[in-house]
């Protein structure tokens, strides 16, 4: 039978904490007192047990729950559900990690390119691949053309959407991705590049057809995706019907949930190709320390799924360049938006960041 292995950080009280693990088991599995239950092999498979318990300090405990995995339905939400369903509206309770059997891994592909397709699709091979984005919000179509084709004449390898562009009266995505694309072919054509265009979907179920026939009308090859504001069974969904490399962005990522667990291990698990997450030193606070193993749970071996490319962004500046790549290596894209419209020419800006990225390997 397989198991899954979860953690849990729980605050409480070293009188409480045994009681309050046993309570967590019951909350994510049974949902009901164990006496209601009928049958004993209920009690048996479907509970989930409390495997360990040990003290961080401060009132703070970890929690680890062995459970049938079985009981995730082998499915998206399922899973979710069954490791964070009711208890993430418990604000004592965050979830940490969770290992999942090979059975249960198996039953999703994962990303569809990974790092070695990026590479192929960009042709860019021996260094980190470049990234930013197009901003601020309310310029207009022809706006975000021009500066598209400002960046790939740059050098740069993916310019995206801002992730906060959607379906704004003044650049519906309809009006706007026909022309940032064309604008970026216009400057592959100068330089003989392979700049890639990301556009942002968002939407519900019709909105997003609407915008996955204009991509593929457009041979779009890249496409940006938020899986929290769409959904995550959603994002899975999509991901299998997409046949272009999909790029995660972690707006909405924000829960009680562990970022080395949701950025790392499910947005790899659901699909994504390349992921952003927040670098230290930026914009946000995360840790050198879960900076380093988001990428590693983004990377490393994990079952048959193909590794997803690090992409640290938020806040970053082109001086930053060579201290971020001895950070995570070459397997990685670097996303600088702001700073490269912070100095005025824009174009001179672009072509520093990447030759400082051509700097740190040999493509």
């Amino acid at each position: 039978m397989p198991w899954i292995r979860a953690t849990y950080r729980i605050r409480s009280t070293p009188e409480q904490i045994e009681a309050r693990a046993l309570a967590l088991a019951v909350e994510q599995s049974l949902e009901t007192p164990p006496s209601a239950v009928p049958e004993a092999w209920i009690l048996e498979e479907v509970l989930a047990s409390v495997e360990a318990i040990w003290e961080e300090g401060r009132g703070n405990y970890r929690v680890v729950l062995r459970m049938n995995a079985e009981n995730s339905g082998f499915e998206v939400a399922g899973l979710l559900n069954a490791l964070f369903g009711n208890c993430s509206l418990q604000e004592d309770v965050e979830l940490l990690e969770a290992e999942l059997p090979p059975e249960l891994i198996e039953v999703f592909p994962g990303p569809r390119l990974g790092i070695l397709g990026l590479r192929r699709l960009t042709g860019v091979y021996g260094r980190p691949l470049t990234c930013t984005a197009l901003k601020p919000q309310g310029l207009s179509p022809n706006q975000l053309a021009a500066l598209a084709h400002t960046f790939a004449l740059g050098g740069i390898d993916i310019v995206k959407d801002d992730h906060n562009l959607g379906q704004q009266r003044y650049a519906p995505f309809a009006a706007r991705v026909p022309l940032i694309q064309r604008a970026i072919q216009r400057a592959n054509a100068e330089t003989g590049r392979n700049t890639l265009y990301a556009p942002m979907l968002l939407g519900g179920p019709k909105g997003l057809a609407q915008s996955l026939r204009i991509v593929r009308e457009e041979g779009v090859q890249v496409v940006m995706v938020a899986p929290m504001v769409l959904g995550l069974p959603a994002f899975y969904e999509l991901a299998q019907e997409l046949d272009v490399a999909l790029l995660a962005h972690p707006a909405f990522a924000g829960t009680r949930m562990a970022p080395p667990l949701l950025l790392g291990r499910f947005f790899r698990l659901l699909g994504a190709d390349a992921c952003i997450f927040p670098h230290y030193g930026g914009r946000f606070a995360y840790s050198e320390a879960t900076c380093a193993q988001i990428a590693q749970n983004l990377t490393q071996p994990w079952g048959v799924l193909q590794p997803t490319l690090p992409v640290p962004a938020g806040g970053m500046r082109v001086e930053r360049t060579e201290e971020i790549v001895r950070f995570y290596g070459p397997d990685c894209m670097l996303l600088i938006g702001g700073d490269l419209l912070s100095t005025g020419d824009v174009l001179e800006r672009t072509r520093a960041f990447v030759r400082k990225v051509a700097c740190c390997g040999v493509e």
